[in-house]
């Protein structure tokens, strides 16, 4: 009987509480399967800077001073936060003396309210904290009769004494590096959206095709570096989606889209520029969206520059050894009723850093690439979207007469998902996203299947909605490897799996 017994309690913590018919006023808090910010076995301290409701657009801002005595082994930010009653889906920033650490989105919550919290090692930031600075946070909000949900929040982070490593010097995008930089890197939190067509790009239609979200040239995007005026770094954005996207937020309700809370900023190597920034004046550092129609807001790019310096030379001379790119392809076919999308570009950089250590030569090539099928009827109560993008970055590194280094990079986002309305005003929507990444140390593969639907046209109370969500997350890393499945049927987790 004991025997039994355990065997059932293990079969009650896999496959958790039987769920309800379909959602109700309430629902369970929302997680996600990705694995929690590991952290040192040292002495730690924490600090609140963030301790706010968002209720408008009036950015929260408040001083940083320094507290916890260093040197610190690693840092971490936690945002937890609370909501109830009725609200959108919202976008969030978190700056520190002007510079992008943190950018995020919000769960929309339950009549009967929530609590979500993020975590994120911001460890290559510390250099921000060491002196007073100022703090800016914004979730933008609308609080009235109908949209009733206040957002409390508070970002703590806590700092864990030892050993700091060979930190960067983190700079606005407008600032002149440092004169001995002898590594740059570029961190670039591209976002689309505000609600508006951009927040759905990836399904945008070459002006002149019958849907209802035109863009000039169709749905292919790609974020672009530029230094005083060439092109110095491309990437492919991710495929952001949002706690009320795909016209269902009943699918999100619990497990969020891969990213939503965390979004992570695309990195761009600029090293092999650096030789040319080092000269003490000011230089344009740009970042664009290519695809965006002429004028069109929706897309977010702040950026934060990370400048490692050369600690035995006050200036690092250089400059650049070449620059080819392809021609960017970009077409779009539509045979009704669907619209076929290729594109692409590459783009090799080289150049070189006199430093103390000899002369560095950095070669830094990047590939990007997007191909999708979009098919809808003429009312679109049928639309469906399946979507590849793939970005690969190989760097190699010659320092004096060493053998070159090489390490590669490679990343792909998929996307297949498809949205149908019946006869009886009810919606549907079924999707299937993929995050996956494979660096020299590691492997990631993220993925994430939902289905959901609601009936349109009815008050709240009668939409009937049922959803079921899994996400699992696996790291193949050195040490322990990383496995987490989560299940959410009609807001109720019944599978939490490590």
């Amino acid at each position: 009987m004991q025997i039994l017994a355990a065997a059932a309690a293990v079969l009650t913590l896999i496959s958790g509480p039987t769920p309800p018919a379909e959602f109700g006023s309430d629902w369970d808090d929302p997680v996600t399967a990705a694995p929690p910010v590991t952290t040192p076995q040292t002495p730690s301290c924490s600090t609140t800077i963030v301790d706010t409701e968002f209720r408008d657009f009036t950015p929260y801002q408040s001083n940083y001073s320094p507290s916890c005595a260093g040197p610190w082994q690693k840092v971490v930010l936690r945002l937890d936060g609370a909501v109830a009653g009725r609200q959108y889906d919202r976008l969030g920033y978190l700056t520190v003396g002007g510079v992008t650490i943190f950018k995020t989105s919000t769960p929309e919550p339950s009549p009967d309210g929530i609590t979500w919290s993020v975590e994120k090692d911001i460890t290559q930031y510390a250099s921000l904290l060491t002196k007073p600075q100022p703090i800016e946070m914004l979730i933008g909000n609308v609080v009235d009769d109908t949209y009733t949900g206040v957002l409390d929040v508070t970002v703590k982070l806590t700092f864990y004494r030892g050993a700091s490593g060979d930190r960067p010097e983190i700079l606005p995008i407008s600032q002149a590096i440092p004169r001995n930089t002898e590594k740059l890197f570029a961190d670039v939190y591209a976002t689309g959206s505000g609600g508006g067509c951009e927040e759905f790009w990836y399904q945008t239609v070459p002006d002149g095709i019958p849907y209802s979200c035109p863009a000039d040239n169709g749905p292919y995007r790609e974020v672009q570096v530029t230094i005083d005026g060439r092109l110095a770094g491309i990437a492919a954005p991710y495929p952001h989606i949002y706690t009320g996207g795909w016209s269902n937020p009943f699918l999100w309700y619990v497990l969020p889209a891969p990213r939503a809370f965390d979004i992570q900023p695309i990195r761009y190597d600029l090293t092999p520029f650096a030789g040319l920034l080092t000269d003490g004046r000011a230089h344009d550092i740009k970042v664009d969206v290519v695809g965006v129609p002429e004028g069109q807001s929706g897309w977010d790019v702040p950026t934060a520059l990370l400048a490692w310096r050369d600690k035995h030379a006050t200036q690092v001379t250089g400059g650049l050894l070449s620059s080819t790119s392809s021609p960017l392809r970009n077409s779009s076919v539509y045979t009704e009723p669907t619209l076929k999308t290729t594109g692409g570009h590459s783009l090799t950089v080289s150049g070189y850093l006199n430093t103390s250590h000899g002369r560095v030569t950095t070669t830094v090539g990047r590939t990007v690439a997007n191909t999708s099928t979009h098919t809808w009827n003429a009312d679109e109560t049928n639309d469906t979207l399946r979507a590849i993008w793939t970005d690969t970055t190989s760097t190699t590194i010659k320092a004096g007469r060493s053998r070159p280094s090489t390490t590669t990079t490679s990343r792909q986002y998929a996307l297949s998902g498809a949205i149908t309305i019946d006869d009886n005003d009810r919606l549907t929507t079924t999707i299937s996203l993929t995050d996956a990444a494979t660096t020299p140390a590691t492997r990631l593969l993220d993925t994430y299947e939902g289905t959901a639907s609601w009936l349109l046209n009815v008050p709240r109370d009668q939409r009937h909605a049922t959803g079921t969500s899994t996400e699992r997350y696996r790291l193949w890393q050195p040490g322990p490897d990383y496995d987490h499945t989560i299940t959410a049927v009609n807001g109720t987790i019944t599978v939490n799996r490590h």
